[in-house]
């Protein structure tokens, strides 16, 4: 429960009905937790928040319409006594860098135990930042490592700014898809989180920013 004595109200954000279905099944078996709604965007999850104000959003990573790292750094503006707990099965640097730097304050990956979830959840809301097996060091090495000072567009992932690259390149989905060996709407995803975060309206927006910072050069 939380200092006031009332049940943990838990946000579900993810797109696969079985997953939530899961996790409200979970929550609901859990002591002191109550699901306080679902969302299965990430503009709704921003919206749910905003509206409902729980104290934990479970949020998965790839979502529909904006991801879940983009859906986290909103949040922080709409929501900001709502803590984020990811719960996605990737587990890379640059989704689980990016995710944390967005403001997320957990990081599992699916198939956690219940008892890990359980924990987990309890942590994020009381401030603490509590990761998967293996990622809590990933990250210490990560943060402690010098970052380049003249990276475009630091809020993007690396992946992004691959994707963006080619873009300002003029090359269309389905080549960057064939270049990267991505699934066309892998490409498309990708792409609707960087128009998110450069806050620009279209492709031909996104390019001219692109092209400003040097990006899509070729020899």
């Amino acid at each position: 429960m939380t200092e006031a004595g009332r049940d943990i109200a838990v946000l579900i954000a993810d797109d696969h009905p079985v997953v939530r279905g899961g996790l409200r099944a979970l929550i609901g078996s859990l002591p002191g937790f109550v699901v306080a709604g679902e969302a299965t965007t990430g503009r709704e999850a921003v919206a749910a928040a905003r509206e409902l104000r729980p104290d934990v959003v479970i949020m998965d990573i790839r979502m529909p319409d904006l991801d879940g790292t983009e859906a986290t750094r909103q949040l922080a503006l709409a929501a900001p006594g709502t803590a984020v707990l990811v719960l996605t099965m990737y587990d890379d640097d640059d989704t689980v860098f990016a995710a944390m730097q967005a403001g997320a304050r957990g990081y599992l990956l699916k198939g956690a135990e219940q008892a890990d979830i359980d924990r987990a959840l309890r942590a994020v809301v009381a401030g603490e930042a509590i990761f998967g097996p293996g990622i809590a060091s990933r990250l210490l090495g990560y943060f402690s490592a010098t970052r380049p000072a003249d990276v475009p567009f630091p809020a993007l992932t690396a992946r992004e700014r691959e994707i963006l690259d080619h873009v300002a390149a003029g090359e269309r989905n389905s080549v960057i898809a064939g270049r990267l060996s991505l699934a066309p709407k892998t490409v498309a995803n990708h792409l609707s989180s960087i128009f998110a975060k450069l806050a620009v309206a279209d492709r031909a927006e996104a390019i001219v920013r692109a092209r400003d910072s040097g990006l899509g050069r070729r020899p």
